[in-house]
């Protein structure tokens, strides 16, 4: 199998004054935003894939609280934004988390109304993303159970 990588000219870079924003993240940057306004940008079967779980969460009720309680932990803003094509998205954000840097790298990908189908978000360096998990389980831990947080106890052989 060849993999074809897009070429720097296919790439249409998306400055944060140009209209054509992915709408999560101009939500995003307009402030605190709620889970129904979060819901409203999401497709009924999301999936979100995070470097802080062991498994994605799906659906637009769970993903819309994890969405909104994430934001509240971290401070920072979408330095980058490309379009890798007509429903594919990467964002960069750069920001702190108890005053440690925390970057963000995100690919984001539409259904054909518009609406987000897929969210697969990394995190750097290791002990921010730690502190920022450690943040949001206080909060979430009672949306998505105790399978998304950590892998299930294996068996002694």
């Amino acid at each position: 199998m060849d993999l074809v990588l897009p070429q720097m000219h296919d790439l249409f870079i998306v400055r944060p004054e140009v209209p054509s924003m992915h709408p999560l993240r101009k939500l995003f940057e307009a402030g605190p935003s709620t889970i129904a306004q979060i819901a409203a940008l999401l497709a009924q079967d999301v999936v979100f894939h995070s470097a802080v779980l062991v498994r994605p969460v799906e659906g637009r009720e769970k993903v819309a609280a994890f969405f909104s309680v994430s934001r509240r932990f971290r401070r920072g803003a979408y330095t980058e934004e490309y379009r890798l094509d007509d429903r594919t998205t990467f964002l960069r954000c750069k920001g702190t988390i108890h005053g440690h840097e925390l970057e963000s790298l995100e690919v984001l990908t539409d259904n054909e109304q518009g609406l987000l189908r897929e969210r697969t978000i990394a995190y750097r360096p290791f002990p921010a993303a730690r502190i920022y998990r450690d943040e949001i389980y206080a909060d979430l831990k009672g949306v998505i159970g105790p399978e998304y947080w950590e892998y299930p106890a294996e068996a002694d052989n």
